[in-house]
């Protein structure tokens, strides 16, 4: 996608080849800071702390963390600590044991001299293999948007909401839930698309809210819990947010808050779409009650950051001093509550029989 008018990824090889540079999503929306990472140390750092973020983006930044490791000791013992190192990083989003699984498996029976450089180039794959899903996400959410615009009569905005950010931010390039709304813009259907501010870190406000301008899409930012009337006054006309894990029946788990924003949706008879690449599908998870939910540090709630007109980055405590917060990261929306599913397949119901009709390699395992 683009910032200032030239592509960009948010994950990528050093010219060096040795190691790896991505976008620090910490610092956005006021600073754009290309990080280089050269150890697994730095990669674990970057996904525990948010540098990195979203599902897709984790997953990729995961594979080049175990190749920047193989650098450091490419031995077995080398290749299971990183593994186990970068597994701890995220519980809920299934992307990272996804990657690590599959890096495992295709360096395991390499020698320890291959190893680095089979693993630069697999983790290379996992990146490109993710921009291509989320193209495809993009052009069957396409469709979505196209029938939207042709229900108003080919007159006005298509209005979508989005929680979180599954923007391209989220992924290595193009975006989940976002993918569909480029696709639309690039095509010259007029949208707009109502960014939910996604306390307590903010997410929407920050990023999801960069992106979309950086790239030229009407936007406006709302506080979280403004979708609902937003969705009584007829100002919505469909929902789309992404999937940090979605059970083998249809469940997804998301950013904390898609839960009341499906409960509103479905309470106006409008549209909630969710968008995942198919590694985000937990096929030994039936449902979405046994996805592990994060719980993150509680200074993510009491605090909040910010920049000042002078151009200084602050933090400052939004409750009271002896106060204590807790910090749920994800919900689980019900697959009863979810329109449709996006994949890079095609679209279809949020149930078991739904995915595996687009899966029907999985009918063995889900067996």
């Amino acid at each position: 996608m683009k910032v200032a008018g030239r592509p960009m990824r948010t994950i990528w090889l050093a010219e060096d080849g040795r190691t790896v540079e991505i976008i620090d999503q910490t610092r956005l929306p006021h600073e754009l800071v290309v990080l280089r990472l050269a150890s697994a140390a730095d990669a674990a750092r970057a996904i525990r702390d948010m540098q990195v973020r979203g599902a897709p983006l984790i997953g990729a930044a995961a594979a080049y963390g175990v190749a920047l490791a193989m650098a450091e000791d490419p031995s077995e013992k080398g290749l299971d600590r990183a593994v186990e190192s970068l597994a701890a990083t995220r519980p809920t989003a299934v992307n990272l044991r996804w990657a690590l699984d599959g890096m495992r498996r295709h360096l395991s029976e390499l020698s320890a001299e291959q190893r680095f450089a089979a693993a630069i180039a697999r983790a290379g794959e996992i990146a490109e293999e993710d921009v291509a899903i989320n193209r495809a996400i993009g052009e069957h959410g396409l469709r979505l948007i196209e029938d939207a615009h042709r229900r108003k009569g080919r007159r006005g905005t298509v209005q979508i909401l989005t929680h979180c950010n599954a923007g391209w931010l989220a992924t290595v390039d193009w975006g989940t839930a976002l993918a569909p709304v480029y696709r639309a813009y690039d095509a010259r259907i007029p949208v707009h698309v109502w960014v939910d501010e996604t306390r307590p870190r903010n997410q929407g406000a920050s990023l999801t809210a960069w992106e979309l301008g950086q790239h030229g899409v009407p936007h406006t930012v709302i506080a979280d819990n403004a979708g609902g009337h937003l969705m009584r006054h007829g100002e919505v006309d469909l929902c789309i947010t992404g999937t940090d894990r979605t059970s083998a029946s249809g469940d997804v788990a998301n950013k904390i808050g898609t839960y009341l924003k499906a409960l509103a949706a479905a309470d106006n008879a409008i549209p909630f779409y969710v968008a995942l690449p198919s590694p985000t599908i937990d096929w030994d998870i039936e449902d979405g009650g046994a996805i592990p939910i994060e719980q993150r540090d509680p200074r993510e709630v009491t605090h909040i950051a910010g920049w000042t007109e002078a151009g200084e980055r602050v933090e400052v405590r939004l409750t009271p001093a002896d106060s204590p917060a807790a910090n749920y990261a994800f919900d689980v929306t019900p697959a009863r509550l979810v329109t449709a599913l996006i994949t890079e397949r095609g679209v279809c119901p949020a149930s078991r029989e739904g995915l595996l009709r687009l899966f029907p390699e999985r009918r063995r395992h889900a067996a």
